[in-house]
């Protein structure tokens, strides 16, 4: 029944006649990037901008490095809404200097984030099991496998840049000599997999993931701490890096996910852009709403309309009261 309503307000959000006042801040082009999060955000922008600041508001596909590229070098599109800026830091900084884009706020408030997880049921049995050292006293909860005389890490799937920097805190943090062997997923449903197999049977895993994602919206996982604080210059010189000599271990600093505009779009669309300042998500928040487009199989579409439907006490927030009313009206 309810995805029943949520159809019905998707069309009839289709059908809404134009107001007086739409289009008065022009067209805006907002990349829809290919995965969930930043989906719902670019649905979630569109319809605002449409609906409470009278943008004619498209999306487009896009995807980092072209949509990065793009705007720097053809100005369009206006906005991405959610842009990971560690993976393309040079080029974006190249077209901030030359007044090309900026930075508008942040899509996820605390940064993405990243770490070493295990289930919350383990700590709740063994609390020291939060910390690293811990863990590496601990080596024999965490049975490999394929061969019960090892322990098992479950890293990032080959190929991925995430698989450098956990085989590179893997051999920072010994746990190798504590009997620990990383397990290559495959890929990163399997790596998924691994922990939705785990916590359906509430056996052992401890392994590499990250956030916002629906796996950690689904299941109750603890970041372990490294006991090491953050040193986010090592990280960045020698942690990421393929031929770091000397790791050090370090807890995963949070990487930034702005959101990023034209600097033309900004200049036009003052109010526009104190909303995307505004608009931001927490990783808990974030990690929520992915594990429902997963269980109900939505697209950002039917997501946003979810979100906006049921999440009013996160979005109105964002914008005034009287653009809260039109969005609440189109609705």
């Amino acid at each position: 029944m309810y995805k029943r309503l949520l159809s019905a307000a998707i069309l009839s959000l289709s059908a809404l006649p134009a107001s007086a006042d739409d289009h008065a801040c022009g067209k805006v082009t907002i990349a829809d990037m290919n995965w969930n999060s930043a989906s719902l955000i670019a649905n979630i922008d569109q319809f605002i901008l449409e609906h409470g600041y009278g943008c004619d508001a498209e999306l487009v596909p896009g995807d980092t490095m072209p949509t990065g590229t793009s705007m720097i070098e053809k100005g369009e599109p206006d906005i991405a809404p959610e842009f990971w800026s560690n993976s393309m830091r040079e080029g974006l900084q190249r077209g901030i200097d030359e007044g090309r884009v900026r930075y508008a706020g942040s899509a996820f408030v605390e940064g993405g984030e990243e770490g070493f997880w295990i289930p919350r049921y383990m700590v709740e049995k063994h609390p020291e099991l939060k910390t690293i050292s811990g863990i590496k006293a601990n080596a024999d909860l965490f049975p490999h496998p394929e061969d019960a005389s090892k322990s098992a890490f479950y890293g990032c799937p080959a190929g991925w840049s995430c698989q450098i920097t956990s085989e590179n805190q893997f051999e920072a943090l010994d746990l190798a000599d504590s009997g620990f062997e990383i397990v290559d997923p495959g890929s990163g449903a399997g790596l998924a997999g691994s922990i939705a197999k785990a916590y359906e049977r509430e056996e052992a895993w401890f392994g590499y993931y990250w956030a916002p994602t629906a796996v950690l919206g689904k299941y109750d996982m603890v970041k372990v701490d490294f006991e090491t604080g953050t040193d986010v210059q090592h990280y960045k010189d020698c942690i990421t890096a393929n031929d770091c000599m000397d790791p050090k271990a370090t807890m995963y600093p949070a990487a930034d996910v702005d959101t990023v505009v034209t600097e033309r779009f900004a200049t036009r669309a003052p109010e526009a852009l104190t909303y995307l300042k505004q608009r931001g998500f927490t990783n808990d928040q974030m990690n929520g709403l992915l594990a429902w487009m997963e269980d109900n199989q939505a697209d950002g579409e039917y997501a946003m309309t979810n979100f906006l439907i049921n999440h009013e006490d996160i979005w109105t927030q964002w914008v005034p009261s009287d653009v809260a009313e039109k969005v609440k009206d189109a609705l």
